[in-house]
């Protein structure tokens, strides 16, 4: 199966640009999030270097943050980077577990594999990939049994109907706009 960035650039910006003013974006070496600005009228999702695993991951972090986070560079987060010692690797394992499950049930959904990151190739303290796996697989079971936020499942829903349900990309779309309860606006179709 072939995963390329254009369609899920396409699948994204299709459920979301409307409604949520928001776009995927392909970015350099980091990842970021920027809401709308002077600049730009529309909050962009920026993966890391054109990787498909990247643009799920920063996907996830954005089905979770909530609207006023959603008006904060990052979200309002610091990201520490590799060289976390112990409690600062903890930290980040417990707020990694939940978008690490959405992009487990994303990958699945479009038949990636999926890799659980750790993320502290610096530190000097062990990590303990199995368990942090473990935490992420049992999340992901979670929001099986509880549901997933909205944009989430609309988001799972197009990726699993255009890579596993045979639908072209306008029927996949239009089966994960089924999930969104946002009415649509509209914005300025302008680029950045």
């Amino acid at each position: 199966m072939t995963h390329r960035l254009e369609d899920v650039i396409t699948l994204f910006d299709g459920l979301f640009r409307e409604p949520f003013g928001t776009r995927l974006v392909r970015g350099g070496d980091e990842p970021l999030y920027l809401p709308a600005d002077a600049a730009c009228p529309w909050h962009r999702v920026i993966f890391a270097r054109g990787f498909y695993a990247s643009a799920l991951h920063e996907i996830s972090h954005w089905c979770i943050a909530g609207a006023r986070r959603r008006e904060l560079e990052d979200y309002g987060y610091w990201y520490l980077p590799d060289g976390r010692d112990a409690a600062e690797q903890q930290g980040f394992e417990a707020v990694e577990v939940a978008p690490q499950a959405l992009e487990l049930l994303f990958s699945q959904a479009c038949g990636l594999r999926f890799h659980v990151s750790v993320d502290n190739l610096g530190g000097e303290v062990a990590v303990d990939r199995d368990a942090f796996r473990a935490r992420v697989e049992a999340r992901a079971a979670r929001y099986e049994r509880e549901g997933l936020p909205a944009r989430a499942e609309a988001f799972r829903t197009a990726l699993e109907g255009f890579y596993r349900g045979g639908l072209d990309l306008a029927r996949a779309l239009e089966a994960g706009r089924r999930h969104l309860a946002t009415p649509a606006r509209p914005l300025a179709s302008q680029a950045c």
